[in-house]
């Protein structure tokens, strides 16, 4: 039985540049870096740095990260001022920021969690939405 997400490997076309962004820009912990990839912590959270060629898709496909509702204005600034592309505007509950990292893989960061986002549908549900 399923526990839970045990990591996220992402592909990232130079190493280097990507662990600065997300060691740098993002404040991951970096465990350990090697020639082709790196594992960085968060919370928790595990994320793998594979050097490889990325393909990053279309559609809405995309990682969110955790910010308090404390830090997230300060944070969001943080990432503005660093010059991340922006690729949605948020539209649903609680504060977040959708911008790409140098690869173009889409990330969020968001001030609310599952519980205030059922909270809020149950408020204004989505069409067709069923609670269980």
């Amino acid at each position: 039985m399923l526990s839970g997400i045990n990591h996220i490997t992402l592909a990232v076309s130079d190493l280097n540049v990507s662990f600065d962004f997300y060691v740098g820009t993002l404040g991951f912990t970096p465990e350990a870096k090697w020639a082709s990839g790196a594992y960085l912590s968060s919370g928790g959270f595990w994320l793998c740095l594979a050097l490889d060629k990325p393909a990053a898709g279309n559609d809405g496909t995309h990682y969110a990260f955790s910010v308090s509702g404390e830090a997230f204005d300060v944070f969001a600034e943080r990432l503005r001022s660093s010059g991340i592309t922006e690729w949605k505007i948020n539209k649903s509950e609680g504060k977040s920021v959708y911008f790409l990292d140098p690869d173009g893989h889409k990330l969020e960061i968001h001030d609310g969690d599952l519980k205030s986002r059922l909270s809020a549908c149950l408020a204004e549900p989505y069409e067709g939405m069923e609670f269980y």
